[in-house]
């Protein structure tokens, strides 16, 4: 099998974000399974059928270490929180920064520093704040490179911090923590004061000096307020710590502490916890059962326990690749895992049944109930096959009120007989938004994000050329069903910006319900979606037992993210501003004949939108003088990265004066490249390669591509001015890499056009 076959010889962009995000050294399909599955038949079985795919991390990273790489498989840790001393603070910015070097994210909890104006024994004489180190730790996160992208990094905060308030308030300064998501851990406490409209005392003792800080406020007002952000920059969220702290396995270890969150808060985890994350396709596990649709139950449960065996194989063979001392010691000691779930709206779907109503609400129900137990009974077996994890106490574990709500006779009675379990943390569902993406399918627990997406390519004039796409499962069911329309389809097919808040948040709370860890997950609202509706989402979230959820308003004034607003936005870069340019950019080559000799011409193209992004021109063993030519090359590279049209650099070049030396050899020998001057040859150089870059992309999207197999289903757009609410010329907040939408889902963001993903 090679990926095109695993994929889908349609399927463009899945094959490009395996080559480009996880195929090693240009390794072919069957070695990237061996690799990543590390020899186990069964679970390269799963993979090869796309029932089971393990996190990004691991699909990148393992094995590598046989090649003397140091990278980690753990897509993220949490950080042990900083001591109030500016010591232990810069302690943690050199955590971060080792981590992020070895490829983690990194979750910081920042409660244990004092509050601004605190007294403090220096030349300060009074402290800056909690607050004011957030931004020495979003800018390690951005300085410490991991091929070719940024680490992540959540910070949180106890909303009993006297800090609370400008923690609150940080991100409304679109400078501050850019590089950070962040979240207050919300106690039970709070949301009762909320609830009565109370006051609420925000408290902190200073160890050294002393002192005690106190500030009283009314929590329904701190809680509005958190509210009107998140409906206008989507942050801060809202962390249900109570929720977090009695809903798990550990909840009667008295030697066990949640230090915090990682970056996409679906894995609480303690001081150098790690999360080891996998996900089980379940609209893979379709079956056909007397002419009807069905669930498969029976083979669904004998999966998950081998997905639970296959990530603790990869957590053993990744023990020593964990940066810090902490990390290895908590991972040997607890064992965290986070087996999760996508791929939930494509099969509801594929069966028939609308994304949250009541018969998916009891489908999934019963589906987390298979899952939950049968990763306890796998855990047990493996305990009793090589001991418990070692800090593991049975008979507290058994007492915790989520093993007894979630266990079934029989597999309690097998845990107890196995003397415990592998894992002190077994479930979780993260956002998989570059794993759906390759997949085609949905991720996590989300429903589809819309019906249709688009795709561009671009001319050389600057008319661009727009596809719809639509999205798998839609094209699918077009397909299947004769229809042409998306107006057309069945009312089972809702997107997340059409389905209520109030049963995206039920089919949340029935997944979090069998869970141990938590879920990372955006409830996507429309741009007319009032604060007081935030309100009511948040409240709601709390009383149906989540630990965290993110909204996303449509609209909102925090970059980055996708928004179908109508309103017009340039796409032009800021004066002075030069983007980076990918290293999985398309080169092409051209051998230039010229009146001094020849001259090498390296042209480099965006994969996704064909646009000219870099030049290299070196002279053969005969020409000009190769300082010049790579100065030039230099320049036109600035330009291009500076967002200037190639029009416009062409035109310049062909404006150049003819060369002596170039016309007496047109005249003489007849063989020299088009043009009458060494620019005005690179010009039409890069001219005839552009349009041979975006024939290439047309036959890719459109049509039948150079392999002979037909491309995705598209329908062109050339008239773009008249394209609606999915205009490419209506991107407000662009992908970095192709420039067009970015979806925001599970609290990630992911690019529906090229794959990229701000968290994989």
């Amino acid at each position: 099998m090679d990926i095109m076959e695993y994929l889908g010889s349609g399927n463009i962009l899945g094959q490009d974000i395996w080559n480009n995000k996880y195929r090693y050294n240009n390794e072919e399909f069957d070695e990237w399974v061996e690799r990543v599955s590390g020899g186990n038949k069964k679970v390269a079985e799963l993979i090869i059928s796309k029932k089971f795919l393990f996190a990004g991390r691991i699909l990148t990273n393992r094995g590598l270490f046989k090649f003397g790489k140091k990278i980690t498989y753990s897509n993220c840790y949490v950080v042990t929180p900083p001591e109030d001393n500016i010591e232990s603070i810069f302690d943690t910015a050199k955590s971060l920064a080792r981590t992020y070097s070895y490829g983690g994210g990194c979750g910081v909890d920042i409660g244990k520093l004092r509050p601004k104006g605190a007294l403090v024994h220096n030349a300060a004489e009074n402290t800056s704040g909690s607050v004011s180190f957030m931004d020495l730790y979003s800018a390690v996160t951005e300085l410490i490179g991991q091929n070719g992208r940024r680490g992540a990094l959540m910070i949180s905060i106890p909303c009993t911090h006297p800090d609370l308030e400008s923690f609150i308030e940080i991100k409304s300064d679109l400078t501050k923590v850019t590089k950070a998501n962040i979240s207050i851990r919300i106690t039970n406490a709070f949301m009762e004061a909320v609830k009565e409209h109370a006051p609420f005392m925000l408290t902190f003792q200073v160890e050294d000096t002393g002192e005690v800080i106190e500030k009283e406020v009314n929590a329904y007002e701190i809680f509005c307020r958190i509210s009107e952000m998140n409906w206008d920059y989507a942050e801060p969220g809202m962390l249900f710590w109570d929720r977090i702290e009695s809903w798990n396995l550990l909840s009667n270890t008295r030697e066990f502490q949640y230090a915090g969150t990682n970056p996409c808060a679906e894995e609480p985890l303690p001081a150098g916890g790690s999360c080891l994350l996998g996900a089980i396709n379940l609209s893979a596990y379709v079956a056909i059962k007397e002419n009807t649709k069905v669930f498969d139950h029976e083979n669904f449960t004998k999966d998950v326990r081998t997905c639970v065996t296959a990530l603790n194989e990869v957590l053993d063979e990744g023990l020593p690749l964990h940066p810090l001392k902490e990390q290895r010691d908590s991972v040997r000691d607890w064992r965290q895992i986070g087996l999760g779930v996508l791929g939930i709206a494509d099969l509801l779907i594929k069966l028939g049944i609308r994304y949250g109503s009541d018969e998916s609400i009891e489908l999934c129900d019963k589906i987390a109930k298979e899952m939950i137990n049968n990763a306890i009974y796998q855990s047990a077996k493996l305990a009793k096959e090589n001991g418990p994890f070692p800090k593991c106490n049975i008979e507290e574990i058994m007492e915790t009120p989520f093993f007894k709500a979630n266990t079934e006779e029989e597999v309690a009675a097998f845990v107890k007989e196995a003397g415990g379990l592998f894992n002190s943390q077994l479930l979780t569902i993260a956002p998989t938004g570059t794993l759906s993406t390759m997949l085609g399918i949905s991720g996590g627990i989300e429903p589809i994000f819309s019906n249709s997406y688009t795709r561009k390519t671009e001319s050389l004039h600057g008319e661009d050329v727009f596809y719809k796409i639509y999205t798998p499962i839609v094209q699918e069911y077009m397909n299947e069903n004769g229809i042409t329309d998306e107006k057309d389809l069945p009312d089972f097919f809702v997107t997340a910006q059409s389905l209520p808040y109030t049963e995206r948040i039920k089919m949340q709370a029935v997944w979090q319900n069998h869970i141990d860890a938590s879920i990372s997950s955006t409830v996507n609202v429309p741009k007319e979606f009032t604060k007081e509706e935030v309100q009511a989402l948040y409240f709601m979230a709390w009383q149906y037992g989540l630990k965290g959820i993110t909204i996303f308003r449509d609209g909102c004034k925090r970059l980055g993210i996708l928004t179908t607003s109508e309103e017009k936005t340039s796409q032009n870069l800021e004066r002075g501003h030069i983007v980076k340019v990918s290293d999985a950019c398309i080169g092409k080559r051209r051998t230039l004949r010229t009146g001094c000799g020849t001259l090498h011409c390296e042209a480099f193209f965006d994969p996704f939108t064909g646009k000219f992004m870099e030049i290299f021109l070196s002279k053969g063993s005969k020409g000009g003088c190769n300082s010049f030519m790579v100065g030039l090359s230099r320049m036109i590279s600035l330009a291009a990265r500076g967002g200037i049209e190639l029009e416009d650099i062409v035109d310049q070049l062909e404006s150049t004066l003819v060369c002596s030396s170039y016309a007496v050899r047109t005249a003489t020998k007849r063989d020299t490249s088009p043009g009458s001057s060494c620019p005005m040859s690179i010009g039409k150089a890069l001219t005839q390669m552009y349009e041979e870059m975006q024939s290439e992309l047309h036959l890719k999207y459109h049509g039948v591509n150079k392999m002979g197999f037909d491309g995705e289903t598209a329908q062109l757009k050339k008239d773009h001015n008249t394209y609606d609410k999915a205009d490419g010329a209506n991107v407000v907040n662009p992908c970095p890499i192709c420039g067009l939408e970015l979806t925001f889902e599970g609290g990630c963001n992911t690019c529906k056009s090229c794959g990229y993903s701000k968290c994989e």
